[in-house]
């Protein structure tokens, strides 16, 4: 049996972590783990060894890091690594019955909107490990501790388009079940089983106690293997050594419990050793597999909302040029911030899904619905709907969209099926089936119907589930086919009751050529949605059709009590509505994100105001309701940067009217921050970065691998007071407590904050911190007490 069937039909277990293994060994503080792959060989085969020995089914290669960003200033390709380490592999496994998996990590910087790496560059770098992992021999791919679906997406694209190797995918949550970036379980399962993996799951940051709720979830949500990957336990220091605080005995416990619950893939992160994955041999030869019972579910997300068609949705249909002159001008112009405001105002008013048509013949469709789809991605967190008949156009969009979103449409032309159906497969995206054929559209409920069931068995023969098929049975225009109504409402019902998929449909084109359209519109809509209708796209600004959903949804016995329905129509007190103000658009820019505008607005109110009011009454107060949102998790990590870029736009713009004494009263103090010695990785200095800059503090930033002494002198010389230190990993936490203690003797009064992902409040004081910023928000508030 090969490794993809093994997968796919029994438990298999991976070996445990390579990095704490090796520092055992003798890994220096800072050197990079992969260069050992030529360095020290036989340390690595060692390792690979140990864990042949104790049972594994697969080792990695050591090769986590090794790509471009982190090897160059190496001295090595990345290909003279990959091979070295595949190699090594190899050499540990002999005639052993174990598989090889090539190990991929993360690249170290942040992608786009968050960063400033594109997604086609991420690909580019994932590309190159890969094909020469495939090169070098080995069995699977293992793609591993990503916390950014965008990210994720891309290299297993990557693995996807350059071989043919089985590969798992794992992401790295935090307590909150979010990943660092603000991903979510479901919108990780949905969109990674769409992309056709062979197994899913979660690996480090946290222990198996800590994994098992995330787990739970996993399991189900997914319809394929699910894998785990816990570290041993959460670190902690004990007579300065760092040490996990879970022993093989325990660990072997929990792992029990997942594979009864349906775990089919196990291993071990961070502080396992072989003698770990010993005890994982021993449970698996009497564990049985598991069936996989994942609960049925129709869902579109972006990373951070996950949108589950479990009652009516509504899908926006303005971002289309058809009947519109200021749209059609602006597609022309390539103006981008009209679509982006066309955009902002249909969720504003409602819209859960967002259609995005961009098909006119002067332009190239394919390049604008690209930068439309990233640049929406930058400012709102809402699914969208790629409208397009262009296969091409169709799968650029959704090569660079970030989740999983809806194709609309196909039709029951084989040509069409066959030339969109594998695109939508590839990218693992739901589809709208129309139901019309060469032959058109039927005039009866019958003959749509039978269109529908084409396109529905079309689409199952593909592989695509019949959770991600809606079908369209298409509104008619009543003044020119009035018969017509009453089938497309008949059609709607068979197609739910007989093929068991969801149903689109849009509303408005069937008032089109009357007078008091919107009657007509609500009227409809009611009635369809009494059929059946899942997903009516409309305009989410027409408040009648919105309140003819809330009534129905509530008559239908959708809401319960009918709790929405009150709630979308409480009334806002007269003196709130008096007390809005004029300034108000520039809070809601900097909430939502938009640069452009926050460089106009601010612009705009320096003609009235001080600079300095503008900062402290509108920008600092918007900006403590970013932080605040963001702490009580309801917006994320890609909303903070992007509220954070949009309050820089706006002080690019005060700043040209400061005069130099009005600059120094603009600043709130001087920070030093720094990677520590050691540690490569700088994601989360480089937020913090960014926020404390927006709150005017000025930052002088070290970078990463930062020695002691260096930040001693930097702090003499420009009389700081507050240092802040970031570690990512377990290893440099030493190095960490070193640098507080130089600093400590050095400048007996400075305040020292720290953080990172191997942090928290009883690490930093144990190191002698006197500060522990578990996030951006909470270095603002230490930054806050201490400069003012």
């Amino acid at each position: 049996m090969g490794i993809k069937e093994k997968l796919k039909n029994e438990i298999v277990l991976f070996d445990g972590a390579m990095g704490t293994m090796l520092q055992d060994k003798g890994l220096k503080l800072g050197q990079l783990p992969e260069l050992l792959n030529i360095g020290e060989a036989e340390i690595v085969r060692e390792i690979h060894r140990d864990y042949i020995r104790a049972g594994a089914d697969i080792i990695t290669t050591n090769t986590f890091g090794a790509n471009e960003k982190k090897l160059a200033s190496s001295g090595y390709t990345v290909e003279e690594i990959v091979y070295a380490a595949a190699e090594n592999a190899k050499y540990a496994r002999g005639d052993d019955d174990v598989y090889i998996a090539l190990d991929i990590g993360p690249i170290g910087e942040l992608l786009e909107p968050m960063g400033s790496l594109s997604f086609e560059e991420a690909y580019n770098i994932f590309q190159r490990q890969i094909k020469q992992g495939v090169e070098s021999g080995v069995d699977l791919i293992i793609i591993e501790t990503m916390t950014d679906l965008y990210e994720i997406k891309a290299a297993i694209l990557a693995a996807k388009e350059n071989s043919d190797l089985p590969i798992c995918a794992t992401m790295s949550f935090e307590k909150n079940r979010r990943t660092f970036t603000g991903c979510s379980i479901e919108s990780m399962v949905i969109t990674l089983e769409g992309l056709g993996i062979d197994a899913l799951g979660i690996n480090c940051s946290l222990g198996p106690k800590e994994i098992g709720p995330i787990l739970d979830e996993t399991l189900e949500l997914s319809s394929i293997p699910v894998m785990a990957q816990a570290n041993a336990g959460l670190p902690t220091i004990v007579d300065g050594e760092t040490i996990y605080t879970v022993e093989e005995d325990e660990f072997k416990d929990y792992y029990e419990g997942f594979l009864n619950k349906g775990v089919r893939i196990i291993g071990g992160c961070c502080g396992t050793d072989d003698n770990y994955i010993k005890e994982l041999s021993n449970i698996k030869k009497t564990a049985e597999v598991q069936e996989i019972h994942r609960k049925s579910i129709a869902a579109v997300c972006t990373p951070t909302n996950f949108v589950e068609i479990d009652g009516v949705k509504i899908i926006g249909e303005r971002i289309n040029p058809t009947g519109k002159k200021l749209f059609k001008e602006a597609l022309l112009k390539n103006d981008i911030d009209y679509i982006i405001k066309e955009a902002i105002s249909q969720v504003d008013s409602g819209a859960d899904i967002l259609d995005i048509n961009l098909g006119l013949p002067e332009i190239d469709e394919e390049k604008i619905m690209i930068r439309v789809i990233k640049e929406i991605q930058s400012i709102l967190d809402v699914p969208l709907q790629i409208d397009s008949t262009d296969p091409r156009v169709i799968e650029s969009g959704l090569r660079v969209y970030n989740g999983k979103a809806i194709v609309n449409s196909v039709n029951g032309e084989d040509e069409v099926l066959d030339s969109i159906l594998p695109i939508i497969k590839k990218y693992g995206a739901a589809v709208v089936g129309l139901t019309l054929d060469e032959k058109g559209i039927p005039s009866d409920a019958e003959g749509r119907f039978r269109i529908a069931e084409t396109i529905v068995n079309r689409a199952e023969e593909y592989g695509i589930s019949k959770d991600d098929i809606y079908i369209d049975c298409l509104t008619l225009t009543v003044a020119a086919q009035q018969k017509e109504v009453r089938e497309t409402l008949r059609a709607l019902e068979m197609v739910k009751d007989r093929l068991n998929v969801k149903t689109a449909l849009g509303i408005s084109n069937i008032s089109f050529g009357l007078p008091n359209r919107q009657l007509v519109n609500n009227v409809f809509l009611g009635a369809a949605l009494y059929a059946g209708l899942d997903l009516p796209i409309i305009n989410p600004a027409d408040k009648a059709m919105m309140d003819t959903i809330l009534a129905s949804n509530m008559l239908w016995n959708k809401d319960e009590g009918g709790k929405l329905y009150i709630k979308g129509f409480e009334t806002v007190a007269e003196e709130e509505k008096l007390n809005i103000r004029n300034d108000q658009d520039l809070h809601d820019i900097i909430i939502r994100g938009s640069k452009d505008e926050a460089k106009d607005i601010t612009a705009l109110l320096l003609e009235e105001e001080d600079p300095l009011d503008i900062v402290n009454k509108y920008i600092m107060p918007a900006l403590d309701e970013v932080g605040e949102r963001y702490e009580k998790g309801t917006i994320f990590l890609p909303q903070l940067i992007q509220s954070a870029e949009t309050v820089k736009s706006a002080f690019e713009v005060i700043r040209e009217g400061l005069s130099k004494e009005n600059k120094e009263q603009i600043s709130r103090g001087k920070i030093i921050l720094a990677t520590v010695k050691g540690d490569i990785h700088d994601i989360g200095k480089n937020i913090v970065k960014v926020l404390l800059e927006n709150y005017n503090y000025e930052i002088h930033d070290l970078g990463k691998d930062v020695e002691a002494e260096r930040i001693i002198e930097e702090a003499k010389k420009h009389d700081i007071k507050l240092v802040g230190l970031s570690a990512l990993m377990t290893t440099t936490v030493k190095s960490m407590e070193g640098t507080i203690s130089l600093l400590k003797e050095s400048i007996p009064d400075i305040k020292i904050m720290v953080g990172g992902a191997v942090l928290d409040e009883d690490y930093s004081r144990m190191i002698k911190a006197d500060y522990y910023g578990k996030d951006a928000k909470e270095a603002i508030k230490i930054a806050r007490s201490i400069l003012g």
